[in-house]
């Protein structure tokens, strides 16, 4: 199980589109993964799990992968933050 600390960028947050292409990546991968923020530990392939958080931009959270390509899961997730989710346009 690994796990990184990663701060939220993109103008909306993990909300709507975003939260959906996260999800979407989260789940082409055979770990689990949650997203983690304040005390709440949600399931990372579940849209309604992630938009119940309410993660805006500039909060920080915390990723969560276990399995057999979690540094991977880890490493496509934090990408797709780190990116603003650009392809999203």
């Amino acid at each position: 199980m690994i796990s990184r600390d990663i701060v939220i960028t993109n103008t909306s947050g993990l909300h709507a589109r975003p939260a959906t292409f996260f999800i979407q990546k989260a789940n082409s991968y055979q770990s689990r993964v949650w997203v983690e923020k304040d005390d709440r530990k949600v399931n990372a392939k579940s849209l309604l799990g992630v938009l119940s958080l309410g993660i805006a931009k500039g909060m920080t959270v915390t990723l969560v992968a276990d399995g057999e390509d979690e540094n991977l899961a880890i490493a496509g997730l934090t990408e797709l933050i780190d990116s603003g989710f650009s392809e999203i346009g």
